[in-house]
């Protein structure tokens, strides 16, 4: 019996609504028989779950930092400018490898990708416990395990999400970036209660064994492209049915691609803007509140488990931020997003000084819910204007955007800590990441709009 384009079209039809799974003949011959009933459940979704997963297993390390820079400064008697630093090496490095790791994904595979960047989050928190100077802090938690988390960054949500989904993307964005934010701060808690019951060397353990728990579940069900599996993207139609599909880019390194979208996108206004307006999100949230919101709440006689406690609360409302921020970006201008989400955020920093004490209360509690859900909903707005001004390569430029995020928190997380050693207080820190906030509100509004003619299915 023949299958020919109509035939296609007619399974694609009469595919389950619910579901958007069509039955289609396999990929590459109009003229072959038929694949196998599709699942209840599009594959795509089982693919967003595991790199929920992964998102969140790396985000386990990056959790430590805040709640270990009092234990270290103990015990090593390393001062907080130097702790600080290794954050910052950490953060930058998160940062540069995105871009890298993107175009890696493009050529190998988001697969192996994942599963080499778990194995060296996992190596670079293991070897800590071997450290007794300061540069080994530096190379095991800034280098390794920045070049392992970077290479999970958030242009991984943006690969999986261009690669996998046509419908529901701002969605999908904010619930993956959501957890991988969540993820980090949910864990503060835990880590924290480990490095004050036991000591930091069973908590970063602890970070080392929830990465490695991870890798079998990649390597298990996460897949490179939908038609590796004999589907179409979520949300697709008949149209694409018919077509290849996105495919990997022929030729070409890597590092050549992801320069070569570097050097594309910098000719353009929209890509500076978004950098800088990224820059400030980073040093106002991972780089200030991130790295020493629990020293800083120590200093005012809080204790640190409950500082730990108050940012795990953050991470539990990001996750209710960044999914509506999602839901938002699929329905409303992402320029006037992002606008509010910073100048919202601002107005919290530059209340923080005055609500600092040594017990929870409730305006402290107001803060956290306020802050939390704006925590890192400046993403799937992000994603989707790095989408629509740069197309397939829009997930590659993403991932430049997020090293100048990372720049910025790396830059902030070292000046920070020195603001802290020189004067003894952060309040100067509070001030100026609110003062930036505007700015990058500003900054926001100034992107032109969205062009008026996309290409169905780019990016």
């Amino acid at each position: 019996m023949s299958y020919g384009p109509l035939a296609v079209i007619r399974r694609v039809a009469d595919a389950d609504p619910v579901t958007h799974t069509p039955q289609l003949p396999v990929r590459g011959d109009r003229h072959v028989a038929p694949a196998e009933p599709g699942p209840r459940i599009h594959r795509a979704w089982w693919v967003a779950a595991v790199a929920f997963v992964a998102l969140v297993g790396a985000a386990a390390f990056r959790a430590a930092p805040s709640v270990l820079i009092d234990p270290l400064h103990a015990e090593f008697g390393w001062s907080r400018g130097l702790i600080s630093a290794a954050v910052s090496v950490n953060l930058v490095l998160y940062g540069l490898t995105a871009p890298f790791a993107a175009a890696l994904m493009e050529r190998f595979g988001m697969r192996r990708v994942v599963a080499s960047a778990l194995l060296l989050v996992a190596s670079g928190s293991g070897l800590t416990v071997f450290m007794n100077a300061g540069w080994q802090l530096v190379l095991c938690w800034g280098v390794l395990v920045g070049l392992g988390t970077g290479s999970m960054a958030l242009s991984f949500v943006a690969t999986v999400v261009n690669r996998w989904f046509l419908a529901r993307r701002g969605l999908v964005t904010g619930v993956l970036t959501a957890g991988s934010a969540a993820g980090q701060l949910v864990f503060l808690p835990l880590v924290a209660w480990l490095a004050e019951r036991y000591d930091w060397r069973t908590a970063t353990l602890s970070v080392t064994c929830a990465a490695l728990a991870v890798v079998p579940l990649v390597l298990w069900l996460l897949r490179d492209r939908p038609q590796d599996v004999g589907t179409i993207r979520y949300g697709a139609g008949p149209e694409e049915a018919l077509e290849p599909g996105p495919a990997a880019p022929a030729g070409g390194g890597a590092a050549g691609r992801a320069i070569g979208a570097l050097r594309s996108a910098a000719r353009t206004k929209v890509f500076w803007l978004l950098a800088g307006t990224f820059a400030i999100c980073g040093a106002s949230t991972n780089g200030l509140i991130g790295t020493h919101f629990v020293p800083a709440a120590h200093d005012h006689g809080m204790p640190v488990t409950a500082a730990a406690g108050l940012l795990a609360v953050i991470g539990v409302f990001d996750l209710v931020g960044t999914v509506a921020s999602g839901w938002f970006t699929d329905r409303y201008d992402s320029r006037r997003l992002l606008a509010v989400y910073y100048a919202l955020r601002g107005v919290s920093l530059l209340f923080l000084p005055l609500l600092l004490a040594g017990s929870v209360h409730p305006p402290m509690l107001f803060f956290i819910v306020f802050y939390g859900l704006d925590w890192v909903a400046t993403v799937p707005p992000t994603v989707a204007l790095c989408r629509e001004h740069f197309g397939q390569d829009g997930a590659i430029v993403f991932g430049w955007v997020l090293a100048s995020h990372q720049m910025g928190a790396g830059v902030v997380a070292f000046l920070t800590g020195l603001i802290r050693d020189v004067t003894g207080s952060y309040d100067t820190a509070w001030y100026t990441s609110g003062a930036l906030c505007a700015v990058a509100a500003l900054m926001a509004l100034i992107i032109r709009r969205r062009p008026e003619r996309q290409t169905p299915g780019t990016g």
